[in-house]
């Protein structure tokens, strides 16, 4: 079941915050993505490691579950969609995506992107180093301030980020979370086998914690 979303008003933009890990752009009906990690469940099985296959199924169902949702007419995907060399994990994006030929879908390659980029062009992916849509620019990776047009505002993924919340006995607990700074967002990892890294804050960076089934505005 889909969770109730934030709604986050940005930059005139109308933002859902998914309680998935994921973003849908109402005004583009778009929906944002990053850091699925598809293939690290086959890659760590090859090295003999014991990791069960039904997490990567259970991502792509979820993605389903939001198409169905949103209906989004395009999906943004921010980079490392399928991690590292091929294995038979692939099989499973095959057949995904031809269940959704009508929406268009557009892969930021990220550091992880690694395969011959005909893989994805055979599946209708367009491919972009960095993606343009005003006010919005997307990549993988965050961007040095230098290395991009101030006009345009920086939404990226790859950190996983986290936020750490302190109890008062002291217990700590890392939440996935969505980071707007002044220039640029990071947004969480969707997949499932990532883990998460603290971001540092500064004033008047707004933060969105993923807990469980909502979003916590801090």
């Amino acid at each position: 079941m889909i969770s109730p979303p934030l709604p986050f008003k940005f930059l005139n933009q109308t933002l859902l915050l998914l309680p998935e890990k994921a973003i849908f752009w109402a005004e583009e009906s778009t929906l944002i993505i990053a850091d699925i990690h598809l293939g690290k469940v086959g890659h760590f099985r090859k090295a003999g490691i014991g990791i069960p296959k039904q997490m990567e199924q259970d991502d792509l169902a979820l993605i389903s579950d939001l198409i169905h949702e949103y209906k989004p007419a395009k999906i943004i995907f921010l980079g490392d969609l399928f991690h590292s060399d091929m294995n038979n994990d692939w099989d499973w994006l095959v057949l995904w995506r031809s269940m959704f030929k009508a929406i268009d879908m557009i892969l930021v390659l990220g550091n992880h992107d690694i395969l011959n980029k005909k893989f994805y062009t055979d599946l209708n992916f367009d491919l972009h180093e960095k993606l343009a849509i005003k006010p919005f620019l997307f990549s993988h990776e965050p961007l040095k301030v230098k290395d991009h047009n101030d006009e345009l505002y920086v939404i990226s993924g790859h950190i996983h980020p986290g936020v750490t919340l302190k109890g008062s006995a002291r217990q700590l607990l890392t939440l996935p979370c969505f980071h707007f700074g002044t220039n640029q967002a990071i947004i969480p990892a969707f997949g499932k086998f990532t883990g998460k890294m603290c971001v540092k804050n500064v004033r008047g960076d707004q933060i969105f914690a993923v807990a469980k089934n909502t979003i916590i505005s801090f």
